[in-house]
């Protein structure tokens, strides 16, 4: 039996109905939670000696608007957590789905004091909200801003323009001036690379 099988095995015999889907790739696995579970999941992940996974790497929002070649049926948000085991050198990423509507899930904080800060991120350009975080604010846009920039429809040239403003001396907030513009990629051809002439 791999590493990956024993620890799947024990995974999915510990945590069972929490998980609703399990994937390998590129020696990599990927779990999906019910977001119910999500506290209880992390607090044996971490604690368990058989996963110990005392460290969350990083904590990433994805938005599945528009994923893919149709739209995706189901949630169009969801949360990575990638963890990591120094005791068992070993890479974890879990995935979290939430409401379209209100996406909220619980904070980890209390279990990885790392999240804080990512939590916070998510929060801020992508509108999750994590239940528990002690100071769930704006960490990389202005107090003022409106709307969450990560999201797939907010707009690219965003909605205001801001700049300080010498007679008033402060910043002030003005629509946006430039016109919108649709990006379309470059399509890339196989003729003309690989050394030869054009």
């Amino acid at each position: 039996m791999s590493t990956h099988e024993a620890f799947l095995d024990d995974a999915q015999k510990t945590l069972g109905a929490a998980i609703t889907g399990v994937k390998v790739a590129h020696g990599e696995i990927t779990m999906v939670l019910r977001r119910e579970h999500l506290l209880e999941t992390c607090r044996i992940l971490r604690n368990d000696p058989r996963f110990a996974f005392e460290q969350l790497i990083d904590l990433a929002g994805i938005d599945y608007l528009g994923y893919g070649e149709s739209e995706l049926e189901g949630p169009r948000f969801a949360v990575v957590y990638h963890l990591l085991s120094i005791t068992h050198n070993r890479r974890l990423r879990l995935r979290v789905f939430l409401d379209t509507e209100a996406p909220m899930v619980s904070s980890v904080v209390s279990i990885w004091n790392a999240a804080d800060w990512y939590e916070r991120e998510a929060f801020d350009l992508f509108g999750f909200i994590f239940d528990g975080h002690r100071d769930l604010r704006r960490i990389l846009t202005d107090y003022g801003f409106v709307g969450h920039p990560f999201r797939k429809d907010f707009p690219l040239i965003g909605r205001v323009e801001m700049r300080y403003d010498i007679d008033k001396k402060r910043v002030v907030y003005e629509p946006v001036s430039i016109e919108p513009r649709v990006l379309v990629p470059r399509v890339i051809r196989e003729e003309g690379y690989g050394g030869g002439n054009p």
